[in-house]
């Protein structure tokens, strides 16, 4: 292995073959640096990397990189970020956008994140990064396409939207009636600036330069404290490459029904990360911990002894049961808000796994019974007892409305009419007051 290049949306791996023979690897996340250095690579090249939903490359896993000798490159995204920030310990800072992070002038981690589509798409940007419309505002004004004040519009507005909502269409459209607008649309299509991937092939060259022998500026050289937290991602980098997260799977695979079933799961998980992405709505720490009690009331795991227990039986860090957690909130939170509209779907379900007729008979059945006269007023905590206890086996909510929210029924007393009905049904050819909760 000569060079690894961390990269996503700036370039493709095409773009970046154009200036590097390199391995390129899709953008860094935590312990990604450690696993290349341990193929011993001449140089690292860092470009991409996840800025949130996943774990960001450790600085001490670049230090470490750096103590083995191998040079580390920055720039344009991530790369400029740490670069630096390490710029003191030896890592090489490349490009406008680093130089602007080191001297201060940009310090907003904002500036160079972007929305991107999942790396089965390529991680194709779908948002502009501030630094590359600063830089496009700067070329339209020095060219005369922007009057100055439409400039500064242009740009408090796209830094007052969330990163992934940053679009030329969303930006400019609003202000359509301000000077010199219509004239700055109708330049963009050639005259926009990519800030991000001029700065990345500045970077590939450098690192090109390298690999045919320039030699690279003097450095102090480099020492790693060995903290636990180190040596815990070492060890769980490690662990996690030795397949058994494959192999785990390979084993899922020979059960097609349980595999469709957590396939679809995962699909909801991914999208309701998208969707939390595109509306800044990520779960808060209540949330979080709505979902902590929930799994552990579950699972049995009421001791902090337990739950610990538990995260080492599943291959599971702190950090990682926390994730997994904020996958659960925003699948919920997604679901809830949409709860309202999905009967129609679900109705498509139910006749394509073939469940529909037999439901809909029950359904007349039921309101053929209550129109003859079944007996109302059932005494609503002996309703829920035998509902959930009875009928679920499990607990009795604690917050009722949530709970009947997320079935997509406007209050618990919509719920209490459901769980009414069902029990006098169940319980036609029953005494009410003999049936048991």
């Amino acid at each position: 292995m000569t060079a690894v290049v961390f990269v996503g949306p700036t370039l493709t791996p095409d773009a970046v073959s154009e200036c590097l023979d390199a391995t390129v690897l899709p953008p860094v996340r935590q312990g990604d640096v450690y696993r290349a250095v341990r193929e011993n690579p001449s140089t690292i090249g860092i470009i991409d990397g996840f800025f949130e939903g996943v774990p960001s490359v450790w600085h001490k896993e670049i230090l470490w990189a750096m103590e083995q000798g191998i040079p580390v490159y920055g720039s344009a995204s991530m790369g400029a970020l740490r670069a630096a920030e390490l710029a003191s310990f030896g890592m090489i800072g490349v490009g406008q956008i680093f130089e602007d992070y080191l001297s201060g002038t940009l310090q907003d981690d904002d500036e160079v994140a972007v929305l991107h589509s999942p790396a089965e798409l390529g991680f194709k940007a779908l948002s502009e990064p501030m630094v590359s419309i600063r830089a496009t505002v700067d070329r339209a004004q020095s060219s005369g396409i922007l009057p100055a004040e439409a400039a500064e519009d242009v740009l408090g507005r796209a830094k007052a939207m969330h990163y992934s909502h940053r679009v030329w269409p969303r930006i400019t459209d609003p202000m359509k009636d301000h000077p010199g607008i219509a004239e700055f649309v109708k330049w963009l299509p050639e005259g926009r600036v990519d800030a991000k991937a001029q700065d990345a092939r500045a970077m590939l060259t450098r690192m090109s330069e390298h690999l045919a022998g320039h030699p690279l500026p003097p450095s102090e050289p480099v020492r790693t404290e060995r903290t636990l937290m180190w040596k815990g991602l070492r060890t769980r980098v490690d662990a996690d490459d030795l397949t058994a997260d494959r192999a785990v799977v390979d084993e899922v695979r020979l059960d097609p029904k349980l595999f469709s079933r957590l396939r679809d799961r995962a699909v909801l998980a991914l999208l309701s990360r998208e969707d939390a992405s595109k509306q800044n709505l990520e779960p808060d720490r209540d949330a979080l911990v709505k979902q902590m009690a929930d799994h552990r009331a579950k699972a049995g795991l009421s001791r902090r002894v337990d739950l610990m227990s538990w995260l080492e039986a599943n291959d599971l860090s702190p950090e990682g049961y926390e994730a997994m957690l904020a996958d659960a909130a925003r699948i919920e939170a997604a679901t809830t808000s949409r709860a309202g509209t999905l009967d129609a779907l679900m109705l498509s379900e139910l006749r394509r796994s073939d469940q529909y007729t037999e439901l809909r008979n029950r359904a007349a059945s039921k309101a053929q019974y209550g129109a003859s006269g079944g007996e109302a007023g059932a005494d609503r905590l002996r309703l829920l007892i035998w509902y959930f206890e009875t009928r679920l086996d499990q607990e009795v909510p604690d917050d009722l409305e949530s709970y009947a929210v997320s079935l997509g029924l406007p209050d618990r007393d919509a719920f209490y009419d459901l769980i009414e009905a069902e029990f006098l049904f169940c319980h036609r050819d029953t005494d009410p007051e003999d049936a048991t909760a």
